[in-house]
């Protein structure tokens, strides 16, 4: 079945949880394909999603790589592929249901219908702290991460540590994908900053984060300390560079 969206979903071992999301996601009211990202998983995840593709023959695509080569890294080939295919929307969501499902239909109306050209799926819209499952030391560290990020960049987004979005066509169009630096998790912070310095509208939708239940978590110290030092180069970076604009 044809659809306008396609949601990617990168994944290493995640074989807990892929099948779940995946039904998750065709179960929804509105049809969305995906496309997932697999980084050579040795617990077998890209061998559920094969025999998935038996099942979902149009609606489920799987680009396998040979390694762990970066969260950064999955994403830009999957927008490279979404470019090669006639999709007009194109959302990032993880594996481990960490990003509410339902929401994706509010993310698609935020583009399709408010005419946004991103929707981030915002844990801290209006100062509130939406997030389930966390330790306070680790809420406290992601919410002041992204206090920090906006005060240094001026990114108008409350949650610039976001990996819940939307994009339409034209921002992935319009991105030099060879100038975006960062691999980990300040890919993210370096995606909105450079959407919004290209002149893209960007608006936040409110969703309820929940950490995983099943699978490990990816998410490391050094991750995090990519992105507040990452997000100084990038700032001092931006002054001598001219971006593409909308």
């Amino acid at each position: 079945m044809k659809s306008d969206s396609v949601i990617i979903i990168p994944t290493y071992n995640e074989k807990e949880n892929i099948e779940k999301i995946i039904r998750a996601v065709f179960a929804l009211p509105k049809q969305f394909h995906i496309l997932i990202i697999d980084d050579g998983s040795p617990d077998g995840t890209a061998a559920i999603v094969k025999r998935l593709q038996g099942e979902f023959t149009e609606e489920l695509h799987l680009v396998e790589r040979s390694g762990k080569l970066g969260l950064g890294t999955a994403y830009i080939c999957g927008f490279k592929w979404v470019l090669e295919h006639d999709y007009e929307y194109c959302f990032e969501m993880d594996a481990d249901f960490s990003h509410p499902v339902d929401k994706l239909i509010e993310m698609y109306d935020a583009c399709a219908v408010g005419g946004a050209d991103v929707a981030v799926g915002s844990r801290y819209v209006g100062n509130v702290v939406n997030v389930v499952n966390w330790p306070m030391g680790r809420v406290l560290m992601s919410y002041y991460a992204s206090k920090y990020v906006r005060c240094v960049t001026g990114l108008p987004v409350a949650d610039t540590t976001a990996g819940f979005k939307c994009y339409r066509r034209r921002v992935l169009e319009t991105i030099e994908f060879d100038k975006i630096k960062f691999k980990g998790y300040a890919f993210q912070i370096e995606m909105k900053f450079t959407a919004y310095k290209c002149g893209f509208k960007i608006v936040e939708v409110p969703i309820v984060f929940v950490n995983r239940v099943e699978g490990t978590s990816k998410m490391s110290g050094g991750i995090f300390s990519e992105a507040l030092f990452g997000v100084v180069r990038l700032k001092i970076s931006s002054w001598f560079r001219k971006y593409p604009q909308a």
